[in-house]
């Protein structure tokens, strides 16, 4: 087999969009979608050219793309504009000035909305109270916040001065904190005194302060009010937000930025080695937000959109923020947990807002399979029009009762593949035109070249497993890690000696087209000389009726090299024992082979994951092992998981 990854995963459902959506969709013609893809490969300053143009920009660009000193890439050269004035300004002489642009609820229940106009006021209001505290153009600040609006206003203001800000997702740790203002040479943070989740408080402020111990660099903290907690403070650094924009300016003019210039880091960090600050900057990533935001979506006027993703994550800077409000939509915004104060939370909003596009995570959605249907269906959810899932990989079952249960069969689902890297969308169905298979992220979005290749980087054939790569840049891709060019052209350009970007995960493409996206190359297992992708093994465990969600991790094997140890979850109606054991090996050994035939199953009443909702494989890997764990657990969700699981170790 060498070092080809083998897909053993198949699925033949497909579900084309009904008459009524496609008549209504932006994109509604496949040939059309055909003459503008072929446009964006092989004429791309044309078609991206046209694009950035729909966008208002403080002096035109002169060039489209300059890719002369490869990997490093730009886009609209000597362009400049200002991503707060994207998402705000252009609106204000339009009907969208008093439309709402954010519509927020809190955990507690209580709801704010912001109008366009009252957003861009607010945001001038903080972009004045940063000026007056001596923050600069061009210098880092680190965020820290709930999810409040006051996170979306912080974002923008820092944008409008043209400082660029690091979100640092609430539930780090006080050390996960301290690396990134250090690494960014953040020189002010942003917090509030807490947030609330799960029905309590999470103090933020506290840990800001422990972060910053002994730091020298960082001149203010701005704090927010929010979970009324008791909090330290240390005068003269430490000022309440609130109060002084209370009584700033709600006008500050936008600074112009190069197209190039800086628009935020944002620190991504596998299981090793030093979190990387993943560069991106203005023009070409505004673009990128914008149109895969538009026709990924479909967003229209009449829309309320939630993308339920944190804004410490990518998803939340590209598609809470970023591309619809370039687009003029409107966006909900929710603080708390989606089974707080009850199992039903996220579709009590959806009935309560009238939302009609929804974008979740696979984990998200596992999590509600697995608290039942009931908690789902008693709330009215006839609003949604388009559902959409991110994150990781999702299994055909999961998606089908996304589409089934959610959906109530009718709604589109845009199953979408990118990355934090990637800026934006890159692999897509379009809701207008594609015929969804369930697992699938279907075809390439505009300007992007996908292809599936060997070790060696050559294209494999249909239903053939391998590296996913992209082939050609486009503009919303990272432009390096902050501060360490070498470590951006060694991480993403060297493994296919430059002619490639590697983005680390496998995928197949089939007969249509269609790309299947396989997990991460560093979680493909060696079986007994079989290169097995984990997602494919545990799609199909979830594939059985009393199993709502599986992770499968390799354990050393004295005779097949490595093991494959399974973890699930099974629902209501179904009790752990060794004969379920045995029936969920040979499900997996009858669906898809008897080489991804697990050796163990371990039953789990949750399985460890982030706030974000991905699930925590390194640290099964360790329990898994008989290790013990030692990796950096600062950001589970529910710590009694790991100590449950360390328990069934005893």
């Amino acid at each position: 087999m060498g070092h080809q990854i083998e897909s053993i995963l198949r699925e033949n459902r497909s579900f084309p969009p009904s008459a009524a959506f496609r008549a209504r969709a932006r994109i509604s013609d496949p040939a059309e979608y055909e003459r503008l893809y072929r446009e964006s490969l092989e004429q791309p300053e044309v078609f991206w050219g046209r694009v950035a143009r729909e966008l208002p920009w403080l002096k035109p660009f002169e060039r489209v793309l300059d890719w002369s000193a490869k990997p490093f890439a730009k886009w609209f050269v000597g362009g400049r504009t200002n991503a707060s004035y994207v998402c705000l300004d252009q609106h204000l002489t339009t009907h969208r000035r008093d439309k709402f642009a954010l519509v927020w609820e809190g955990e507690p229940g209580e709801v704010v909305r912001y109008t366009y106009a009252e957003l861009h006021a607010a945001v001038c209001r903080y972009a004045n109270v940063l000026k007056a505290r001596g923050v600069k153009k061009g210098e880092r600040v680190a965020l820290y916040m709930p999810m409040i609006p006051e996170l979306v206003i912080a974002v923008l203001a820092c944008a409008r001065i043209g400082a660029v800000h690091s979100v640092i997702f609430g539930g780090f740790s006080a050390q996960s904190i301290r690396d990134r203002v250090e690494d960014g040479g953040c020189t002010a943070v942003i917090t509030a005194d807490g947030g609330w989740r799960r029905g309590k408080v999470l103090p933020l402020k506290p840990v800001v302060d422990e972060a910053l111990a002994g730091l020298a660099g960082v001149h203010t903290v701005f704090v927010v009010r929010r979970g009324g907690n008791l909090i330290e403070w240390k005068d003269g650094r430490d000022v309440w937000l609130d109060e002084l924009a209370a009584q700033a300016s709600p006008e500050c003019p936008p600074e112009p930025m190069d197209s190039e210039d800086t628009l935020f880091l944002l620190y991504t960090s596998g299981s090793t080695g030093k979190p990387k600050g993943i560069r991106h900057t203005t023009g070409g990533y505004l673009v990128g937000a914008y149109l895969s935001a538009r026709f990924v979506f479909d967003l229209r006027d009449d829309d309320l959109y939630w993308c339920t993703a944190d804004v410490g994550w990518v998803t939340g800077h590209s598609y809470v923020i970023y591309g619809p409000l370039a687009n003029g939509a409107s966006v909900l915004l929710y603080e708390g947990a989606p089974n707080t104060p009850h199992p039903g939370r996220f579709w009590e909003l959806v009935a309560k807002h009238k939302v009609s596009v929804l974008y979740t995570a696979p984990t998200a959605i596992r999590s509600f399979m697995r608290w039942g249907d009931e908690h789902v269906t008693r709330f009215d959810r006839s609003s949604l029009r388009l559902l959409g899932t991110v994150g990781e990989p999702i299994n055909p079952e999961a998606w089908m009762w996304y589409r089934e249960v959610v959906g109530e069969s009718r709604c589109p689902i845009v199953d979408t593949w990118w990355q934090t890297e990637t800026g934006s969308i890159q692999i897509t169905p379009l809701p207008g035109i594609t015929a969804a298979k369930p697992g699938s992220a279907t075809r390439p979005f505009f300007g992007v070249d996908a292809a599936v290749v060997d070790e060696h980087g050559n294209e494999v054939g249909v239903n053939q497993g391998g590296y996913l790569v992209l082939r050609k840049p486009w503009p919303a891709m990272l432009r390096g890690i902050h501060g360490d060019d070498a470590r951006y052209v060694e991480t993403y350009w060297s493994k296919f000696g430059g002619r490639y970007y590697f983005t680390g995960d496998g995928a197949r493409k089939d007969q249509d087209g269609c790309f299947w996206i396989m997990g991460r190359v560093d979680d493909v297992l060696n079986v007994a000389g079989h290169r097995l992708s984990t997602m494919e093994i545990e799609s199909a465990l979830v594939s059985h009726a009393a199993v709502v969600e599986a992770a499968v991790v390799g354990r050393p094997d004295e005779i097949s090299g490595e093991a494959l140890c399974a973890f699930v979850t099974i629902g209501p109606g179904h009790s752990a024992s060794p004969a379920l054991a045995e029936l969920l090996k040979e499900h997996v050994a009858k669906e898809i082979g008897k080489l991804a035939r697990p050796a163990e199953v371990r039953f789990a009443e949750a399985l460890p994951k982030t706030r974000s909702g991905k699930i925590m494989r390194r640290l099964l890997r360790d329990i898994a092992a008989g290790r013990e764990v030692r990796q950096d657990t600062s950001t589970l969700e529910d710590f009694s998981v790991l100590a449950r699981l360390r328990g069934d170790e005893e």
